[in-house]
């Protein structure tokens, strides 16, 4: 018989053993692109870690200035006193206020 004739074996051993091994090969690619735990998982979590200390650090100096700030009011009268004359618009006794108004910097009259 010729070679044509005999029909092959298309279950050999090392077949079913290449193909059980591509099969585990795309199945841990799949695992390592894609799901729990996957390398893009990995990148947004990181990035994500990255964004959270930046925040920590901004808020971390806010408190500190903060502290600083409540610090001043507890220990000294001048804080106060700035506070009262730039955000409450007072004045002490005796003084005389001024308010100098910029012609360029009021908006134009309508007609």
């Amino acid at each position: 018989m010729t070679e044509q004739q005999h029909p092959q074996n298309w279950f050999t051993l090392p077949r079913v053993l290449f193909w059980i091994l591509v099969l585990a090969f795309f199945s841990l690619q799949l695992r390592l692109w894609i799901g729990d735990g996957s390398l893009a998982e990995v990148w947004q979590l990181n990035s994500a870690i990255e964004r959270q200390e930046t925040e920590n650090h901004l808020l971390s100096e806010r408190n500190k200035r903060l502290r600083a700030e409540v610090k001043n009011l507890k220990e000294g009268l001048d804080a106060v006193e700035e506070r009262a004359r730039t955000q409450l618009g007072m004045v002490k006794e005796d003084e005389t206020f001024f308010l100098i108004i910029d012609k360029k910097q009021q908006p134009a009259e309508q007609p």
